[in-house]
């Protein structure tokens, strides 16, 4: 059998990634230890590659293998995204690893293949692809979890993370096997013409729907499928806890948003009332339980819960049946406006968790951060930064994301619900600035005040720079993340 030269290179990035993660869990055995951050370049320069070829893509639309893969805007976006967040993180983790003395290169390759995996969802075109890019993210997640040895802390995150894991996706698996039973295909295009004009009434299809919803929901931490997400994020390493918070949640929500647009959209009227429902009890969870926290990685996981909150407006908005194809592009195009702002404040605020580690502070619980101002007035101006754009205010990105996706919401009528999230992100607006006010106007305590300034490296730098000048630039000057996500949507019907 052979492959077409088309069909090969239409997953040229997935091949790329995939070779650079084999490639570095080949050299680890044989690499010192001294030496081993050399091979995280492997990896940035596959991303470096895999980003000039999916921008040519950028403006093509394809199917390959037999309709299984399509590479599209959308999907060249949803990669885009993921090649920077996943450079960013080998940049933060080159300083972490060294700060946690875990030289592991093993790391950077289960990272890769995570974002292989990732890749693979959002450019799938076929439930079982999904399914199958799924598990490969997850699988790889669950050893980054787990891979500080060491700490008791970091194993049981990736238990637990995988116990959860695995049921969610047997729970998928079974919506995709009733699916195939009522359709007889697992391609979105035949899915899609066999329910059309079909509504609820057959208990099988429901029951397919609400497992789909169910599988998705724990993907991107919706209530209530949300209860892995704090003990995850407050146990893995800080720097997988980024990758996890960001990547994850993006290509979820891509593969999510194809799956019920393109292959479920002609239910869209009778699962519009289950997202929305899942939306408000979302938003609701997230913010009013982040106020209670004290260790700041819980307190980002409940803030990630809330944001997934926030994207499911504009996921509510896309499947509005009674909304103008205009209105409902618009809530597609701004959940995708919102996760990438989402991704530089997000990767920013724990670039500064993973700085403070290195300087000789814990980092993660809010206390520590008393009095940073006085002591690390850099470190702290910058948590400043991503946690007034985390909370929306102007003039950040964040601002501009929670604008367009309320803007959606009252150009299609709910404007109740953009409301009521308006309320609940003055409430967010207290736990992040309770953050700010701990370094702002506390001083620091005496035991404290003797560690030194703190030095951060190239990478993290880097990092941190990328992070806030995204925050910074699009919240000034949005307009070319705005047109890119509005070229990039998928066609609604």
């Amino acid at each position: 059998m052979t492959l077409p030269l088309a069909d090969i290179l239409a997953i040229l990035p997935e091949l790329i990634v995939t070779g650079a993660a084999c490639l570095i869990l080949a050299l680890d055995p044989i690499t010192p230890a001294s030496r081993k951050e050399w091979l995280a370049w492997i990896g940035l320069g596959a991303l470096a590659a895999c980003i000039g070829v999916t921008a040519s893509q950028m403006g093509v639309k394809v199917m390959a293998f037999s309709d299984l893969v399509i590479i599209d805007p959308y999907a060249s976006f949803w990669k885009l995204l993921l090649y920077l967040v996943s450079g960013l993180t080998i940049l933060l983790s080159l300083a972490y690893l060294k700060e946690e003395a875990m030289h592991l290169a093993e790391y950077y390759g289960f990272l890769l293949l995570s974002l292989v995996g990732m890749m693979v969802m959002v450019s799938a075109a076929d439930l079982l692809t999904i399914y199958l890019g799924t598990e490969l993210m997850s699988l790889s997640l669950y050893v980054l979890a787990g891979i500080k040895r060491t700490s008791g802390r970091s194993l049981e995150a990736s238990a637990k993370y995988f116990v959860l894991g695995a049921f969610s996706s047997g729970i998928l698996l079974y919506g995709i096997s009733l699916l195939f039973g009522i359709t007889g295909s697992t391609k979105l295009p035949a899915i899609a013409a066999a329910i059309h004009g079909r509504s609820l009434d057959d208990p099988t299809l429901l029951l397919a729907m609400i497992l789909l919803v169910v599988g998705f929901g724990f993907k991107i931490a919706a209530v209530p499928f949300h209860m892995w997400t704090p003990d995850v994020y407050e146990g893995a390493p800080t720097s997988v806890t980024a990758f996890m918070a960001v990547a994850s949640k993006a290509a979820s929500f891509g593969a999510f948003l194809r799956v019920f647009l393109e292959g479920l959209g002609g239910l869209k009227t009778n699962w519009y009332g289950l997202f929305l429902i899942v939306c408000v009890a979302t938003l609701i969870l997230g913010n009013v339980v982040a106020i209670v926290q004290t260790n700041i990685k819980r307190m980002l996981a409940y803030s990630s819960i809330a944001h997934a909150g926030y994207a499911l407006i504009g996921v509510v908005v896309a499947g509005h049946a009674t909304a103008s194809s205009e209105v409902r592009g618009l809530g597609l195009a701004s959940v995708m406006l919102y996760l990438a702002i989402y991704a530089f404040m997000t990767m920013g605020a724990f670039a500064v968790v993973a700085l403070l580690r290195k300087g000789g502070l814990e980092g993660e619980e809010i206390e520590d951060y008393t009095g940073l101002a006085k002591r690390q007035p850099v470190a702290a101006f910058l948590m400043l930064v991503f946690m007034v754009s985390l909370a929306g205010i102007p003039p950040t990105a964040g601002f501009i994301g929670k604008f367009y996706l309320f803007m959606g919401a009252v150009r299609a009528g709910l404007t109740w619900l953009a409301v009521v999230a308006l309320l609940f992100a003055a409430v967010s607006a207290y736990y992040y600035l309770r953050v700010v006010m701990v370094m702002y106007m506390r001083e620091p305590e005496a035991s404290v005040t003797v560690l030194p300034r703190l030095a951060a490296s190239p990478a993290l730098t880097i990092v941190l720079a990328c992070a806030l000048a995204g925050v910074v630039f699009f919240g000034l000057y949005p307009d070319p993340l705005v047109a890119l996500t509005q070229h990039a949507i998928l066609a609604l019907k």
